[in-house]
């Protein structure tokens, strides 16, 4: 089964040179952490693309399938647009994030919207910039979307979301298809919202169901066993109120390496084993094969993405440990502290070292004893002034940074043939303070 970018540690194109320093993307990295200055997110295009052709092969023997990148991995018009021309559509969760997709040339016919809360204003939003699809999540929704689209004389496509009841392995924070979840309608739901849907909301077509059972999934009978429940459900619904859905959401959630113990599936595996499921449940419960959407996010955008830093601090504790600070640290990855995540990194400047090796704690600069990157790693004698290169950082790092400490959001640039291009500008001081306002009763204390 061959390899694909999700189930490696760096980007496709890294390499080190005659420097002895890293290159991704034909750029060696210490020259783009002296031009861009670091904290700095780097993408590598060529990865990215690499992976989006191969999602695309991978389902090939599907006849109708549509990928959507999930995009609260990482939401910019960049990546948008790269993913947009390799035939992507987008799923989104907000007004922001579809509205960084249309203003990214995303079509809005490929845009589902997804999301537990989504406001009246949110729903007219993608009503009237004729969103291709919503993932309805309650009846809440289901209502105010029913009335925004009567008003608007629209009829709006809609997938049920539903908790098919499995609890994949992962972390408790990203699993979400256990029937005690914050998402979607439970089992037992489901035909009275059909119900409702034929009798109340004319204004509703409804084409299938949705459902998403996690995320970083390192297994694929997860996938057998959703399939098997929705595609029963499907028949079951055609049987009880003559209403054949003609597509279906199995989301996303396929994991990548973030360290050596990792072992995620090839994107070649999971596209056998769902196309051959699905089109094995489809004809044992007589279903026409729906149309297939599927949401990958992170191990779309993760694997291509590092993060690099400039060493500041050492501390030495004797007969403890050395901590080492770097110039960022939770404000541009929380991760680590928010679900234990762990990485894997080298100092750019010292590839091939023969330098001894340190057991060593990467630390942020920020104000918490939790801003920890790295709990422990082997590095070559690191020294104030090294770059670090911490790898798998293009999923989430960006997504869920901030400005605590007052601290401001790093660049990202894109990499590609030896060019390096700004996608995200590094933010100012004035970015910091644009949206505080000081009352005029307070000027003149």
């Amino acid at each position: 089964m061959k390899n694909t970018a999700n189930q490696y540690l760096q980007p496709i194109t890294t390499k080190t040179n005659n420097k002895n320093h890293l290159e991704i993307g034909g750029c060696d990295l210490i020259n783009l952490a002296r031009e861009y200055k670091t904290p700095l997110y780097i993408i590598d295009e060529a990865t990215l693309r690499s992976i989006c052709k191969d999602y695309i092969r991978a389902f090939e023997k599907y006849e109708n399938v549509q990928f959507l990148y999930a995009s609260k991995a990482l939401c910019n018009m960049a990546v948008l647009n790269i993913v947009a021309s390799e035939n992507f559509g987008c799923d989104v969760v907000s007004e922001g994030e579809l509205y960084t997709a249309l203003k990214a040339g995303m079509k809005p016919e490929k845009i589902l919207f997804n999301g537990n809360n989504k406001t009246y204003e949110e729903l007219e939003y993608a009503v009237n910039s004729n969103v291709g699809r919503f993932s309805v999540d309650n009846l809440t929704e289901l209502t105010m979307l029913n009335e925004i689209a009567q008003k608007e004389n629209k009829i709006v496509s809609i997938l049920l979301r539903i908790n098919p009841k499995i609890e994949c392995h992962t972390h408790e924070y990203i699993k979400t298809g256990q029937e005690d979840s914050k998402f979607g309608f439970n089992m037992a739901e489901i035909d009275k919202v059909i119900e409702n849907i034929q009798n109340n909301f004319k204004n509703i077509d409804l084409k299938g169901l949705h459902a998403h059972i996690g995320s970083q999934i390192f297994e694929t009978e997860v996938f057998k066993d959703e399939i098997e429940i929705l595609i029963s459900e499907y028949e079951r619904i055609k049987n009880k109120y003559n209403l054949e859905f003609t597509e279906i959401n199995l989301g996303g959630g396929f994991g990548v390496k973030y360290t050596e113990n990792d072992e995620p599936l090839s994107i070649y595996e999971i596209g056998e084993v769902i196309v051959s499921t699905l089109k094995e449940k489809c004809e044992k419960y007589n279903i026409q094969n729906p149309k297939l959407y599927l949401e990958p996010g992170r191990s779309v955008i993760c694997t291509s993405g590092v993060t690099l830093y400039t060493v500041g601090n050492i501390k030495e504790i004797p007969n403890i440990r050395t901590y080492v600070s770097v110039d960022g640290g939770m404000s541009d990855n929380i991760r680590p502290a928010l679900y234990g995540a762990k990485y894997e990194a080298v100092l750019a400047n010292k590839m091939n070292s023969n330098e001894e090796l340190k057991n060593v704690k990467i630390v942020g600069k920020l104000c918490e004893s939790g801003d920890i990157l790295i709990e422990e790693i082997k590095l070559p004698n690191p020294k104030k002034d090294d770059i670090l290169c911490v790898f798998n950082t293009g999923a989430y790092n960006y997504s869920m940074s901030s400005n605590y400490n007052r601290i401001k959001k790093p660049a990202m640039i894109l990499v590609n043939n030896s060019q390096s291009d700004i996608i995200v500008n590094r933010e100012t001081f004035e970015d910091l303070v644009r949206n505080d306002v000081v009352p005029k009763r307070l000027e003149n204390k």
